[in-house]
């Protein structure tokens, strides 16, 4: 995990209004929650259940941007993957409300993309797209760089082939891929690293969405492609006004990126706040050992451990208290005879679930 300490603050990294201007959210998620059944068969149902994400919910306004992190096997992805729909949820709300037009049109009625199927779920793919983790395992590598991104339009039904030729061209350019011409008829493996993860963005972005997960869409790449894709995000977000959840590992990245930062362990959101109170000022037991495992660039600097013991524990059936009880060095007796603590808010805009803080 690289140092959080160390990646500088950017213009935008301070905390964007949570509301579209008639006070409502871009997103609003309430209890999502899936559960992936063990065991069963064609005529025996599961008896168990892996509960990959439990009773999760956050808000995303319009133009936001807000960290998911925590540890391999969290839920983190699963999160992003039900949220564009990928992943049918078990149960809770997914509510998008969408911005009207550029023409002044009013503020739509919200969506839950939870419950609709058919042209209205097409209709909702235009606006929420994903940025997926490795740029070549998600594209086609017999398709050229124009079929790939070229792609959401043609399922869309968006202009003739002219539109997307000029379309396809403008993107490329936006995500500095030039000359825009010298890439259409390239396919993936004749790319870098960066150069792919510029197409991924590219393909996401074609349509115009208005929300976008990127699931930690710059672990693959090297250093210095790592740095330009992050800057190429912010500056898309800002320019087209894209909300992102960006899922990451990473609380430098997270730091760089994110107004707002989501802490998750074992299926549950934990700790949630501003990017730079939750880094200065951190409550759960779970998110101060994030922290402490970040590296310090300093020789002589003297690392204390992280004061949590035990592995993570198994996500089938897990017993209704608290899921960092096993581990957390402030557990009571209280903490073991309760149900997990719901999300409080401890100080303004600083939620926490935790019975101790």
């Amino acid at each position: 995990m690289a140092s959080a300490s160390n990646t500088p603050e950017t213009p935008n990294a301070q905390a964007a209004g949570s509301s579209a201007p008639d006070g409502e959210p871009l997103l609003a998620v309430h209890g999502l929650t899936k559960l992936f059944p063990v065991g069963g068969g064609p005529f025996r149902k599961p008896s168990s259940f892996i509960h990959a994400v439990d009773d999760v919910t956050f808000r995303l306004g319009h133009g936001e941007s807000l960290g998911l992190v925590g540890e391999s096997g969290c839920g983190k992805t699963t999160v992003g993957k039900l949220l564009v729909k990928l992943l049918e949820p078990t149960g809770g709300e997914i509510l998008f409300r969408f911005a009207g037009d550029s023409a002044g049109a009013a503020t739509e009625a919200p969506w839950d993309s939870a419950a609709i199927s058919g042209r209205l779920l097409r209709s909702c793919g235009r606006r929420v797209q994903m940025i997926f983790q490795d740029p070549y395992a998600s594209m086609n590598p017999r398709r050229t760089i124009y079929d790939i991104i070229s792609e959401p339009l043609s399922v869309q039904g968006m202009g003739d082939v002219q539109y997307r030729v000029d379309r396809v061209l403008e993107i490329l350019t936006l995500v500095g891929l030039t000359p825009a011409g010298g890439f259409l008829f390239r396919h993936p493996h004749e790319l870098s690293g960066g150069q792919r993860q510029r197409v991924a963005i590219a393909r996401a972005l074609v349509i115009r969405p208005s929300f976008v997960v990127a699931d930690e869409p710059t672990s693959m790449l090297d250093v210095s492609s790592r740095t330009g894709v992050m800057s190429l995000m912010q500056d898309l977000a800002t320019e087209l006004g894209v909300a992102y959840l960006y899922v990451t590992h990473d609380l430098a990245v997270a730091r760089y990126m994110c107004h707002r930062i989501a802490v998750m362990y074992s299926g549950k959101v934990v700790e949630l706040a501003e990017t730079e109170e939750l880094l200065r000022n951190p409550l759960h037991p779970y998110t101060k050992a994030l922290l402490s495992a970040v590296p310090v660039p300093d020789p002589g600097h003297r690392r204390q451990l992280p004061d949590i013991r035990g592995d993570l524990g198994t996500p089938i059936d897990p017993p209704s208290r608290c899921r960092f009880h096993e581990r957390c060095p402030a557990a009571t007796e209280h903490c073991l005879d309760h149900p997990h603590p719901p999300m409080e808010e401890k100080t303004p805009g600083h939620l926490v679930a935790c019975y101790e803080v």
